[in-house]
């Protein structure tokens, strides 16, 4: 079935034409019968003449017949061929209604002025209004006030040149949600090929921009992650030499000197370096987490006289925990960040006071929201909201706010990476984090953790480190970093520990070869150039199988697992480290059997100087 404008156009005028012919034709024939009729009435009742008699009576009469039928044949003939053109064109007619109703873009029919002619039916399925309801007011109605400068423009450009872009804009569902829809303008111009009208098609992009958000916030974190795992390996051994020596300026200098207080400061700068290198790490998901099935109500009640501290006395907080809710698996301490630093976001949004709401509940994420986020689970979840009534965000403030190094703070008053590091928590404990807020109105975060089945897991306390062993112990230090390999040794060597230190595991292999002395410990960076740490551990172990062996290093799991050729499971010592760090991890490792390589895998406490490593 062709849908050819000019076709249908040519056929419709045809069937005008023989509407008219057929109509003129009619009144011919009645004429013609008429001018008979009184032909005959005169004759006969006027002139009374004998020609009537005269005439071939019947013939006339079966002339006359044969028009009328011959006419009757001839507008049954015409009225079938309309018949069969109308049907045609019900046909298209209806082709045409069912393109309209199924389709998924909404297609609009506007003047010039903006003014509505035609709404398909998709748009009461996408946006919420009914025929009725958009016809009853103009087209520019329902689109945000900031878009709308664009859209007239776009419009008047279409009508202007009669040709349409692409454009991007907002519209509000009935709702009251803003939808962005993707819209593309046709001219349909009249006989003197002005544009007398627009032919507009949008199609809804929500979702599409969603993902795409989500795509490139993934991107800049994997980004930044590859970043601040490549850097971390230099970065925590220059923050373990600047902790170390202050630690030893902090021994030498009495707490009355004047000298003390700035050798204090550069202490707390390291320490708050650390921090940062711990937080990039999160943000970029590449800490160490340990799991545990949670009380995530227990925990937040906990924090109460923390988080009462830490936002102030001029800010209300009020908590509405909900009892029997269900348990999560996450590390109680990555949560703990969590709560803290959404809890001093939303201090630093109330400057003048307010109030701070922490609730905790239980939800479903359903089908309905996989296709409103289609990278979401559906299932059970546990749902904390921490909300203010501080100043609020806008659209575009709200679609960076996950994003590293991105703060709507004065300069020096923020790093950036609250959300950020919250943001990897989260995700990577398998939860989502949303946020709704308008300006002048408040925020409210929402997190999103997986339901745990099971029994709360009581976290360990911290065991005692163990007793130094009077006789002396040697330890092989090998570390490639010249200076902080200088350090270990004078931190071990001031505590009575004999060391033997190598810069590779070549020397250390050497040094293992050519001393007499009975080694008790290797104390190794995992990644080092040429043999890795896990490499040495494996060939001095069979040589010298009463050795301990404890890994130290600055890289990310992922890198260690990778690089370093160990395994998961196997304990590590966390650069940077500060001397009573390392001492007890020291102590720890020598107080226990030696175990061959492959057998290290333990559980390591969740406060231990040391971390196990865990498969990312």
């Amino acid at each position: 079935m062709s849908l050819d404008p000019a076709a249908l156009r040519k056929g419709i005028t045809r069937a005008e034409r023989k509407q008219w012919w057929l109509s003129f034709s009619g009144v011919a024939v009645t004429l013609i019968l008429t001018v008979g009729i009184l032909s005959f009435s005169v004759t006969v009742y006027v002139l009374k003449s004998t020609l009537f008699e005269e005439m071939n009576f019947h013939a006339a009469t079966r002339s006359l017949v044969g028009m009328v039928l011959l006419f009757s044949v001839y507008v049954i003939y015409q009225q079938w061929q309309i018949h069969r053109f109308r049907m045609h064109l019900l046909a298209q007619e209806e082709l045409f209604r069912l393109i309209g109703e199924n389709a998924v873009d909404m297609i609009a029919v506007v003047t010039v002025d903006g003014r509505r002619l035609y709404n398909s039916p998709s748009y009461q399925r996408v946006l919420g209004y009914s025929r009725e309801e958009l016809e009853q007011g103009s087209s520019y109605e329902q689109i945000h006030p900031d878009d709308i400068p664009a859209v007239k423009a776009a419009a008047k450009e279409a009508a202007e040149t009669g040709v349409g872009r692409c454009l991007e804009y907002r519209v509000r569902h009935k709702n009251g949600e803003w939808r962005v829809l993707e819209s593309t303008a046709s001219a349909v111009r009249d006989s003197g090929g002005n544009v007398e009208k627009l032919v507009i098609v949008n199609r809804d992009v929500t979702e599409r921009r969603a993902l795409e958000q989500q795509l490139v916030l993934s991107q800049r974190l994997e980004a930044v992650g590859k970043l601040s795992g490549g850097v971390a390996h230099d970065f925590n051994n220059l923050l373990g030499v600047i902790i170390g020596y202050t630690e030893a300026l902090q021994d030498s200098i009495p707490p009355g000197d004047a000298l003390r207080e700035p050798v204090d400061e550069i202490s707390k700068a390291g320490q708050r370096a650390a921090t940062l290198t711990q937080q990039l790490l999160a943000f970029s998901r590449k800490q160490v987490l340990e799991p545990k099935i949670l009380d995530l109500n227990a925990i937040i009640l906990d924090m109460e006289k923390m988080l009462r501290r830490l936002i102030g006395e001029d800010i209300t907080l009020k908590f509405e925990v909900h009892r029997d809710i269900g348990k999560v698996k996450a590390d109680r301490g990555q949560l703990e960040q969590v709560v803290m630093n959404l809890a001093v976001n939303a201090r630093d949004a109330m400057a003048r006071g307010g109030e701070l709401r922490i609730e905790t509940t239980d939800g479903e994420l359903t089908d309905k929201d996989v296709r409103r986020y289609r990278y979401v689970v559906p299932g059970r979840y546990i749902i904390l909201s921490v909300s203010d009534t501080g100043v609020g965000m806008d659209a575009e403030t709200q679609s960076h706010i996950f994003e590293p190094f991105f703060t709507t703070k004065e300069k020096g008053k923020g790093t950036g990476l609250g959300l950020a590091t919250v943001y990897g928590i989260i995700k990577q404990s398998g939860g989502y984090i949303w946020v709704d807020s308008e300006p002048g109105k408040g925020t409210t975060f929402r997190v999103f953790l997986p339901f745990a089945a099971g029994a709360v897991e009581e976290t360990s306390t911290e065991k005692p480190h163990a007793q130094r062993c009077d006789s002396v112990r040697t330890i092989l230090v090998v570390e490639d970093e010249h200076s902080l390999r200088k350090l270990t040794r004078t931190m071990l060597d001031k505590v009575g520990y004999r060391v033997l230190e190598a810069a590779d595991a070549s020397e250390a292999i050497k040094i293992a070869a050519d001393t007499s002395l009975h080694i008790d410990l290797l104390l190794t960076d995992v990644i080092m150039p040429g043999m890795s740490g896990g490499d040495l551990a494996t060939k001095l172990s069979p040589e010298r199988p009463e050795m301990r062996i404890l890994f130290m290093s600055g890289y990310t799991d992922g890198a260690i697992e990778a690089k370093g050729n160990l395994k998961p499971g196997l304990v590590v010592l966390r650069k940077p480290f500060a001397r009573e760090t390392l001492l007890r991890a020291v102590e720890d490792a020598l107080s226990k059997a030696a175990p061959t390589i492959a057998n290290r895998d333990r559980e390591s406490d969740p406060k231990s100087t040391t971390s196990q490593l865990v498969a990312n």
